[in-house]
């Protein structure tokens, strides 16, 4: 460092008199408004977040499938693919954010069944809603341009992108160029029965599209509780493939064997069981998957696939043949496999998909759900035994047939019948058979209300139907759709004033095209006072409006046709005074028909039974 010159020295020097105290006094000022600060801040009441209570929810418990298990049972020896996430054969999975998951898998409430679809709504091929552990589900159609111009598709330039999209590892970016619909569908299960192919555009909102060169992609997590080790079985009419981890596990498309390849070459794969293709499932013989294996409660990515090529008839399902387990076997000395599953299925759509398939081929109950969270358990195995016809319980006749008190107004009392009402009076019958005339002015406000009940005026009852006739193209066929609305009317004929609420019911019912059974087409109820409407009119209200199909598949009819209704009136007693029931068998059972939700098949006493399934053999 240089020698300081005298001006240096004169600065230094002047320092500790003036400067010093400057900055004491600054450091003073600022020290206090700190203080100031800190102690506004401090002072400041803070927002504390108060959490909500936690609401406690009974957990179902798991029943295990009713399957018999061989002891001796041991696996082939054959390739397989194993589902670890530390294989370096399976990258690690990232789980994404899913609705109605709560905080994922295992956490929160069954999984998101907080949330339950409109049963009403429900499709083989979906719900428009999620309930968190599903599949979802996005259509395309191949014969349209993103923006849903026209675009001249053939089916071997359609196979060739449903190629390149496995290929890619499923990258949805592949089907780009291609018109996607907006309507998502969310299913629980792959089962979709034997149908004309233009219905499963229509179920994603499309009914107007081609029913050629469509796919429908399904993509979700798959994931046991408890560890499983597998295989898929399934066929698809034409194309099915299934992904794990983007990796293909099986092609079960339509005309694979082991000569030929004909729509193979969308996924190539060589099957690893000796059972593939062994066992006809469905009308086609069914390819068996490799064998998969997940770890408790380590969810993996699942892709499915399923198109229609040339247009016609479709059809796609999965089956689960579980390591070690032997299941029933049917006529044809072939297992009875339980459909694939993530959830529980309704009763609803194990219907639809009981009936749509050839009898003792799958099995809609039992079997391993895919899920890592306790399950209710499943329902009864379909009955599929004759039911004999009976009459069953009627209904409690109109009036009362017991003693009960009446009441003068002046305090009187007395134990009698009620017989009838003759103009301003009413006829009692005393315990020992005595009959007495008395005018209703002399009786009690009570009695004369219950007179008046016991007494309702003549109704007539009738169901109107508005009709609205609809086709969808079906190659050279087409398939007929009647939408069907109803409305009850009930009209007072006699005269008199009856100032008390009534309620209705009706219900619609059909019968099967091909088959023996009854299903409930649609019910309401609706209230209303007769002394409140205007003379000569009737009181009308309508239900839901819905499709009732007609269709052909594998030379089989199918679909439903309108059978008939009953109307009933109740009064303020919840007694029936009036009814109109065609069949009569409806009003005879009509306590089993009340039970019944919307949608159920049944027999002639109004019972649930099991639809009658497709006809095998083809």
């Amino acid at each position: 460092m240089g020698k300081r010159t005298a001006a240096d020295k004169g600065i230094v020097k002047g320092a500790p008199s003036g400067f010093v105290i400057s900055l004491a006094v600054h450091a003073a000022a600022i020290l206090l408004a700190g203080l100031l600060v800190v102690f506004n801040v401090t002072q400041k009441e803070e927002k504390k977040f108060v959490p909500p209570k936690p609401v406690d929810r009974p957990k179902m418990k798991l029943k295990k499938p009713m399957v018999k298990v061989k002891k001796s049972a041991q696996p082939k020896s054959t390739s397989r693919i194993v589902t670890k996430v530390q294989k370096a054969s399976m990258p690690d999975i990232q789980l994404p954010e899913m609705n109605g998951m709560g905080g994922g898998f295992g956490d929160g409430v069954a999984g998101g069944f907080d949330i339950m679809p409109d049963l009403e709504e429900i499709s083989v091929l979906g719900s428009s809603q999620s309930i968190g552990n599903d599949l979802e589900g996005t259509f395309y159609d191949f014969n349209r341009r993103r923006n849903g111009s026209t675009y001249g598709m053939n089916t071997d330039v359609f196979i060739s992108e449903l190629a390149a999209f496995v290929a890619s590892g499923w990258k949805t970016s592949k089907l780009s160029r291609y018109y996607k619909s907006p309507k998502k569908l969310y299913t629980t299960t792959i089962a979709v029965p034997p149908m004309p192919s233009p219905l499963a555009p229509s179920a994603f909102g499309e009914p107007d599209n081609m029913d050629f060169c469509w796919m429908v992609h399904y993509r979700g997590k798959l994931v046991h509780k408890d560890g499983i080790k597998f295989r898929f079985v399934g066929n698809g009419d034409d194309i099915i493939v299934v992904a794990i981890n983007g990796k293909t596990v099986m092609n079960g498309s339509r005309g694979w064997d082991r000569d030929t390849s004909r729509w193979v070459d969308c996924a190539p794969w060589l099957p690893s069981s000796a059972d593939n293709r062994k066992w006809i499932k469905c009308h086609d013989y069914a390819a068996v998957s490799d064998l998969i294996v997940l770890e408790p409660g380590v969810p993996v990515n699942i892709d499915v696939m399923f198109a229609e090529v040339p247009g016609g008839q479709f059809n796609a399902f999965l089956c689960v043949m579980e390591e070690g387990v032997e299941y029933e076997n049917n006529s044809k000395a072939e297992p009875i496999l339980p459909l694939f599953k993530t959830a529980e299925l309704p009763r609803a759509l194990q219907d639809k998909i009981f009936r749509g398939m050839p009898k003792d081929e799958v099995s809609v109950t039992g079997g391993p759900i895919f899920n890592d969270y306790e399950s209710s358990s499943p329902e009864s195995t379909p009955n599929t035994e004759p039911v004999q016809d009976s009459e069953g319980p009627k209904p409690a006749e109109q009036g009362s047939s017991a003693l009960r008190t009446w009441v003068s107004k002046d305090g009187k009392t007395l134990e009698a019948e009620f017989m009838t009402a003759m103009g301003d009076n009413v006829v009692l019958k005393t315990a020992r058979g005595k009959q007495l005339k008395i005018p209703l002015s002399d009786l009690s406000e009570e009695d004369n209300k219950f007179v008046k009940l016991a007494t309702p005026p003549r109704f007539k009852l009738d169901l109107g139907k508005k009709i609205r006739q609809k086709r969808l193209k079906y190659g050279a066929d087409a398939i007929g759709i009647n939408e069907y609305t109803f409305t009850a009317k009930v009209k007072q004929e006699s005269s008199g004033k009856y100032p008390y609420p009534l309620t209705v019911e009706y219900y619609a019912i059909g019968s099967e095209l091909a088959g023996n059974k009854f299903i409930l087409l649609d019910k309401a109820e609706s209230v209303f006072v007769p002394s409140e409407l205007e003379n000569g009119t009737a009181h009308e209200f309508s239900g839901r409006t819905f499709d009732m199909l007609d269709y052909n598949v594998y030379e089989m009819r199918r679909g439903d046709k309108y059978a008939g209704f009953l109307i009933l009136v109740k009064d303020q007693r919840g007694e029936v005074i009036a009814h109109r029931s065609s069949p009569t068998w409806l009003y005879k059972n009509m306590d089993n028909l009340k039970k019944l939700p919307v949608g159920s098949f049944m027999d002639k006493t109004c019972t649930r039974v099991w639809p009658t399934p497709l006809r095998s053999g083809h």
